[in-house]
């Protein structure tokens, strides 16, 4: 699963732009990644310019 880098964002959007199944949702000062929606492509990862998201692994809890 995606998570947000605590106060990292910038909340720029590029995120938001990329991912194919509209799991970012984006308010003003906001980001969240809605888990039952996600792919894990981790599109987002890989194009944020701030590396403010990452990969976490849920299973390994």
């Amino acid at each position: 699963m995606v998570q947000l880098k605590q106060n990292r964002c910038d909340f720029c959007g590029t995120c938001v732009s990329v991912c194919p199944v509209d799991a970012i949702e984006l308010s003003e000062f906001q980001l969240i990644v809605i888990k039952e929606k996600c792919i894990d492509c981790q599109n987002c990862i890989k194009i944020c310019p701030i590396e403010a998201l990452e990969w976490y692994d849920e299973k390994k809890i």
